[in-house]
């Protein structure tokens, strides 16, 4: 098969796609065609070896696909070869074929177009469980969210309005993407290139809120920008840290949190997929149900053949994606937008 190989760590800029050797299936494992992959920050980390895990050599990233089951491995009930999945495994998924556990492929609408079903996987998952079980989101409730025109920020904004929030704050940097950000459906937006950034934020959230403060923040970026976005919460709001795409790693004064009953937490979506898979499952099916309701249509930039991986790479590497990338196997939908 075709796949984005890795042999040794290196620069992302290094990988190749070359042939490696079929996947088998194992029991409980099914091997999965692919037709969709879905490009994500941590790729960029698996690829130069800063990743919590490290997967045995020669590997794929990619931690999201959508495809058709291929094979099954023994002890395979739930799943027929043919059926259509998206499959959210730990890594593999930048090739022409992967295996996975079948208990880690969700099924898939048969109207949505695989290309949707591979960007409505990671980040919308993330962004449910930040706001659903994390942040516990209520009718009403005030969201600010930061990095909104990035994946998880894009998914959480057009997540927290479907779940009825009452005001979602979108925060990103530039025009572009504080026209991308209205355009998924933030009720206000912050222009943090437009300032300093903490003045920007402390005062965009307390004129969006009446001077209330955010309920939630969900913070995908940390860094300085995290670390004053404690600041904009009200009484009682929630902060949850769901990624370091600035590469920095904020720290937080424990004050804030004392005087207005703030609470601080994290959110590794992966432990739900080990710990609380049913709930995994009936989130994606939510997810895929809302699609369908029209309430959440997926920001796909590009679509790629899996060729191009590194113009993919590079774009979320420099900050140049304003939406989801898609890598095909097929040529048939290359360099076209959704």
């Amino acid at each position: 098969m075709r796949a984005a190989a890795i042999k040794a760590y290196g620069p992302f800029d290094a990988i190749e796609v070359g042939e490696m050797p079929d996947p088998v299936a194992g029991p409980g494992e099914v091997v999965i065609d692919v037709e969709a992959s879905d490009v994500n920050f941590p790729d960029l980390l698996y690829i130069e070896g800063k990743y919590q895990s490290k997967p045995p050599m020669p590997f794929s990233p990619g931690l999201g696909a959508t495809g058709r089951v291929a094979a099954l491995g023994p002890q395979v009930s739930s799943l027929s070869v043919g059926d259509r999945v998206l499959v959210l495994p730990e890594y593999g998924c930048h090739a022409e074929k992967l295996k996975a556990p079948a208990d880690w492929c969700f099924p898939v609408p048969a109207e949505m177009p695989a290309t949707v079903a591979a960007a409505l996987g990671l980040v919308y998952q993330t962004a449910w469980f930040a706001l659903t079980d994390r942040a516990r989101i209520a009718a009403g409730d005030s969201v600010l969210v930061l990095g909104a025109s990035g994946g998880i920020g894009m998914a959480t904004v057009q997540i927290a309005k479907a779940l009825g929030a009452g005001t979602v704050i979108a925060a990103t940097r530039g025009s572009e993407g504080a026209a991308l950000a209205r355009q998924l459906g933030a009720d206000h937006v912050i222009d943090t290139a437009e300032g300093e950034p903490a003045d920007m934020l402390r005062d965009g959230v307390r004129a969006a809120t009446a001077g209330k403060g955010a309920d939630i923040v969900i913070d995908p970026v940390g860094g300085a920008l995290g670390e004053a976005a404690v600041r904009t919460l009200g009484w009682c709001g929630r902060l949850v840290v769901v990624g370091f795409a600035s590469g920095a790693i904020p720290t937080y004064k424990a004050n804030y949190l004392l005087v207005k009953n703030i609470s601080i937490s994290g959110l590794q979506w992966t432990d739900y997929r080990a710990r609380r898979l049913d709930e995994v499952r009936d989130a994606q099916a939510q997810i895929f149900e809302l699609w369908s309701q029209g309430l959440l249509r997926p920001n796909i930039s590009k679509i790629l053949p899996l060729e191009r991986i590194v113009e993919a790479l590079t774009d979320v590497s420099q900050g140049r994606a304003r939406g989801k990338i898609i890598l095909t196997t097929s040529d048939q939908r290359t360099d076209k937008k959704a």
